[in-house]
């Protein structure tokens, strides 16, 4: 059975995995559908349409599944989806949509540090970290394993692609593509991420590609059409580099220069 602190309340329609921790004042609202093995540590708040997956963990202060607080909100069925394996630490906060129907989703195994925000109809990917204060405006999405670096914040509708960070006291306003390196107020990119995908076993003439793509996209005094033009042409086959130009060609806002 689950453990249940006396002090605990939980919505008769909420259900609760059968090994799942529930802490000390804690309030589970309605529809909401938390799964196996999740901790709430204490004074955790969960409110619905919100389904949570198996061995997810709240620290205390946690707000999870709110109203968004999008002005258009009118109160709507909207939704929350929280994969596995997550960690929340100290009062982080993801919200519900805004349109009815809609969806916010935060992927797998992601680690959101203290005062991170999702915010309303984010699709937030696996193994991401958002360190303290890192912040998304609506209709955010992050690829896998991302990072958004100490007190960022970053514009609705921009995409930050897989593998990049952004570094801390981060402003971003246009999308950022994914395996580079972007810092500074405003975003600049930097370079590539090369640490991080060694760490994540890409094979070395595939960071060499990456490097090579990124000076052409960023040094070589090219327009994002010509620079496209030319990874195209020198990369073909190259996995990563495609997924690089894919990315940046269907960019709506543009991307961090």
């Amino acid at each position: 059975m689950a453990r249940i602190h006396p002090t605990a309340v939980i919505d008769p329609t909420a259900h609760v995995g059968q090994t799942t921790h529930i802490g000390p004042y804690c309030i589970i609202g309605a529809n909401v559908n938390l799964g196996e093995g999740c901790r709430l540590h204490s004074h955790v708040v969960i409110m619905g349409p919100t389904v949570i997956g198996d061995g997810n963990e709240f620290y205390p202060f946690c707000s999870i599944g709110q109203r968004s607080q999008d002005l258009k909100y009118e109160a709507e069925p909207t939704h929350l989806e929280i994969g596995t394996g997550n960690t929340f630490r100290e009062f982080s906060t993801v919200h519900r949509a805004t349109s009815p129907g809609g969806i916010t989703r935060v992927g797998n195994h992601g680690n959101f540090l203290a005062y991170a925000h999702i915010a309303h109809d984010c699709t937030v990917g696996d193994h991401v970290i958002f360190s303290n204060n890192g912040t998304l405006a609506g209709h955010v999405v992050v690829g896998d394993h991302a990072v958004i670096g100490g007190l960022s914040g970053v514009h609705q509708f921009c995409r930050i692609g897989a593998h990049a960070i952004v570094g801390g006291c981060t402003k971003i306003v246009q999308d950022v593509p994914p395996f580079l390196i972007a810092d500074g107020n405003p975003a600049e990119v930097r370079g590539v991420n090369h640490v991080g995908l060694e760490r994540r076993g890409f094979a070395t003439e595939a960071i060499r590609e990456l490097r090579e793509a990124y000076k052409i996209i960023y040094r070589e005094n090219l327009n994002t059409t010509q620079s496209l033009e030319v990874l195209r042409s020198k990369f073909e086959g190259s996995e990563l580099v495609t997924y690089l130009t894919d990315f940046i060609a269907s960019s709506e806002r543009g991307i961090v220069r």
